[in-house]
């Protein structure tokens, strides 16, 4: 395992995905999967205590349901991010993390830096959102 300092950020002139690369994205997305894990058990056990559901008033009853659904939806897409992050993972385990599922190019360092979890390169991204427009519209 390479040791890279807290602040080493990866450069466009170093061999794409070497080994440095490599234990800075990992070391990211484990960062980031545990801060989301800590959100979510954070944000499930706050819902649990405060439960206005038995309030008389219908007003607060609602409004405690909305910011409990809003809550839920949130933690389901911590979840997904979550499964996101475990698959980025095993793509730096199998040596595929860091190219385009779909074209095999390199996806680009600002891109991985900016969004952890890309599978696509822009040019695929792009292709599959107007793909997903088109698709949409009709």
């Amino acid at each position: 395992m390479v040791k890279i300092s807290k602040s080493y950020l990866p450069k466009e002139t170093e061999k794409y995905m070497c080994a440095k690369h490599v234990a800075f994205f990992k070391k990211k997305l484990q960062d980031w999967k545990n801060e989301l894990k800590r959100s979510s058990n954070e944000a499930i056990f706050n819902s649990s205590l405060d439960d206005n559901s038995t309030s008389a008033d219908i007003v607060d009853q609602a409004s405690s349901y909305t910011e409990k659904n809003v809550e839920l939806r949130a933690i389901n897409r911590q979840i997904k991010l979550i499964s996101k992050i475990d698959s980025a993972l095993k793509r730096i385990q199998d040596g595929s993390y860091g190219f385009c599922e779909e074209t095999g190019e390199p996806i680009g360092l600002k891109r991985l830096i900016a969004r952890p979890v890309a599978t696509l390169c822009i040019s695929a991204q792009e292709r599959h959102e107007k793909d997903e427009k088109v698709y949409a519209d009709n």
